[in-house]
């Protein structure tokens, strides 16, 4: 007796089980499978005959049914596609198509054409960022705007486009992304590819990410236990190291080991942030983190990563592992810093030593840890204090 197996279009994504999915046979007469997600409405994963497998956003919008593109699974996480669909379903709910507007003849490159062949290659020899503007255009712009011709993208479509990642991350994210977006523009205005800038009067998002996060003694000690367990090493050594150096992270994994002084003890950064070199004083413990750490032949990073003559690219996942090991929650890469100079004010630390230790450019952005600086002045108040009791008592 035979039997029929049905295959199940729809159930909840998960990353494995989409991992799972077989190619589209070869002899079915569609040309690529549909798969339906139960957890968000609208959300789609197609499945080619070659075994590529795409996000895909479904809507109807008055009469008319409409896909929008949201990226390929790999580059694309299943958390990453949810949220998409949940920002477009939003601007489907305050009346707005999330797809952006086109034109119907093209009369340039596509954005996807610019943004590889000409935009990236000048980012590579001008740019610091340009490892995290390849990340933002492969996981979010080339999915929005990538088969549009260039010329064809509104300041409208920007607005929407800014709008779908505040929604589905935040203000200050979603005015990286414009910014990305305004430099790619303008470079595409200075080469004559366009006549204007679309980025132009869109207006970036008051930010309000401030916040004050910062590992406790406890939180440091359960930390370092799970590292002992880790078996990435390399991911272990760059993560004690930004905690012990209060380094950004795009410092310490960029660093080469022709700035680095062991005798001297410090870190050499050619240019940071704030537009200025500096030099990074290294404490013992960062030392003796950077003396252990093996070199790699023919690789000139400090902390290099798995492809050869590449630095460690993203530490994200190995630092969330130890953070579910540790039993932390509610810490980001980020608050490594923030957790050093929290450190270095309750050791006795000034703010403007603060200041120089993270290499701000302006004493502002350090104001943030004088909240600390006063507690650590009162205890020092109350210590005169009890002095002052011990001289009157003749103790």
């Amino acid at each position: 007796m035979s039997t029929t197996q049905t295959t199940v279009t729809r159930f909840k994504f998960n990353q494995k089980r989409l991992e799972q999915l077989p190619p589209h046979p070869a002899e079915a007469r569609a040309t690529e499978a549909e798969y339906t997600d139960t957890e968000v409405a609208g959300l789609k994963l197609l499945v080619s005959k070659s075994g590529r497998k795409f996000f895909y956003f479904r809507y109807r919008l008055g009469d008319r049914k409409r896909a929008l593109k949201l990226g390929e699974f790999g580059a694309m996480s299943v958390v990453e596609a949810r949220k998409r669909a949940l920002a477009c379903r939003y601007q489907l709910d305050q009346g707005l198509d999330p797809r952006p507007e086109t034109v119907v003849k093209p009369t340039g490159p596509t954005f996807a054409d610019f943004a590889l062949k000409e935009y990236l290659p000048y980012a590579q020899q001008h740019k610091r960022s340009v490892a995290a503007d390849a990340s933002k255009l492969r996981c979010h712009l080339l999915a929005y705007f990538g088969e549009h011709p260039l010329d064809a993208i509104t300041v409208r479509d920007i607005q929407r486009y800014q709008a779908a990642i505040k929604t589905s991350h935040c203000a200050a994210t979603a005015n990286r992304h414009l910014s990305l977006l305004s430099a790619l523009f303008k470079r595409a205005v200075q080469w004559g590819y366009l006549t204007t800038n679309p980025c132009q009067g869109v207006q970036a998002f008051k930010e309000n990410n401030r916040r004050h996060r910062y590992l406790s003694d406890d939180e440091i000690q359960r930390l370092f236990q799970a590292m002992e367990a880790e078996p990435n090493r390399v991911i272990v050594a760059a993560l004690k190291f930004l905690l012990l150096t209060g380094v950004r992270r795009e410092e310490a994994l960029q660093a080469r080991w022709s700035q680095v002084d062991l005798d001297q003890g410090w870190l050499f950064l050619p240019q940071i942030k704030s537009g200025t070199a500096r030099h990074v004083v290294l404490n013992p413990a960062a030392l003796a983190i950077l003396k252990n750490q093996e070199r790699v032949a023919g690789n000139p990073y400090v902390f290099p990563g798995r492809l050869p003559g590449q630095c460690l690219r993203n530490p994200t996942k190995g630092f969330r592992r130890l953070l579910a090991a540790a039993g932390i929650e509610n810490l980001r890469l980020h608050d490594l810093r923030h957790s050093f100079a929290s450190l270095a004010v309750n050791a006795g630390a000034t703010l403007y030593q603060v200041q120089q230790l993270l290499g701000h450019a302006s004493a502002q952005t350090t104001q943030r840890y004088a909240h600390l600086s006063t507690e650590v002045l009162r205890e020092a108040s109350d210590g005169v204090a009890a002095r002052v009791d011990q001289a009157i008592q003749g103790r």
